[in-house]
């Protein structure tokens, strides 16, 4: 079974790679604002915690994504002392431009299969969240 580890981890790697090279943003702030459009307005100490980096860099990538017009600042309802981070509708346009993009992409590759693999494919997505954790 170690070598199936190891091929899911090359197939998925390369999977990703390809899925990747559509992206219009940097990696980093895309996931940023994801993490916002899922879960709504952060502050930047949850946003580094969220993708595992230092406080420092979140706040140039919410710096960036601020200078660009995709987010904004504001202050958090329950204490406005403390600053929030929050998409901005051509946030939201943009994010869900390149999500479409790589769907669009994905769902041309899935035409070229037979009707079984498409079956079995269908399953993964429950497998892979399975596997990634609670």
């Amino acid at each position: 079974m170690s070598d199936l580890g190891e091929e899911l981890r090359v197939s998925i790697g390369a999977f990703v790679r390809q899925v990747r090279q559509l992206a219009t943003m940097p990696a980093g702030q895309a996931a940023v604002l994801g993490h916002l459009d899922r879960g709504g307005d952060r502050s930047i100490a949850e946003l580094a915690r969220l993708e595992e980096v230092k406080h420092q860099s979140m706040a140039r990538t919410v710096g960036l994504l601020v200078e660009a017009g995709l987010a904004e600042l504001g202050s958090a309802p329950h204490d406005r002392r403390q600053v929030v981070v929050a998409t901005t509708a051509l946030g939201r346009d943009r994010l869900g431009e390149q999500r479409r993009a790589r769907a669009a992409w994905i769902e041309d590759r899935l035409a070229a299969l037979d009707a079984e693999e498409r079956d079995l494919l269908a399953r993964v997505p429950g497998l892979l969240r399975k596997l990634s954790g609670p």
